[in-house]
């Protein structure tokens, strides 16, 4: 069954959580932002989740540096490198599993998932991270559509299982 929740335009991340606790309040759940496409192993994330017994689960991913990058010698390019992940690079990949205590720091309408939730839910102990070095693309931009387009039409769409 599928239940749709109308939480209105001016509802922020955490408000669209909160507004579900009546149907979600005595279990595990997921969530996702709805704007990435990736190949994660749905099952494994809530494997790990459950192994590490906290309130969360972010699903950690490295997206490819959009540009290329240089290398110096004083003012002499050394090296050029063409989209180097640069640092650690780990992101939200807005993949969650979230136990209903997440609720206890959610508010109302106007609460944050990332500020109001994962911030204090990190400072408290509560959140890991699944880190996957799979395929993940977010969907924010006219270029991110066309790209997830072109793999799509390529026939071996990275993210397609079956």
């Amino acid at each position: 069954m599928v239940t749709l929740i109308d939480t209105g335009m001016s509802t922020l991340t955490g408000g669209r959580v909160k507004r579900l606790e009546p149907w979600l309040k005595d279990e595990t759940f997921m969530v996702t932002y709805g704007d990435g496409v990736s190949n994660i192993d749905l099952h494994k994330l809530v494997q790990f989740h459950r192994y590490h017994g906290r309130l969360a689960t972010v699903t950690a991913v490295r997206p490819p540096a959009r540009f290329g990058g240089l290398i110096f010698e004083g003012d002499l390019v050394t090296q050029f490198t063409e989209k180097p992940q640069i640092g650690e690079g780990w992101i939200n990949g807005g993949f969650l599993v979230l136990e209903p205590a997440i609720f206890n720091y959610l508010d109302g309408d106007q609460s944050s998932l990332e500020a109001d939730a994962l911030e204090r839910l990190a400072a408290d102990r509560q959140l890991v991270a699944y880190r996957h070095e799979g395929f993940w693309q977010c969907m924010d931009t006219l270029r991110d559509v066309r790209l997830l387009e072109g793999l799509w039409h390529s026939g071996k769409p990275p993210w397609k299982v079956w």
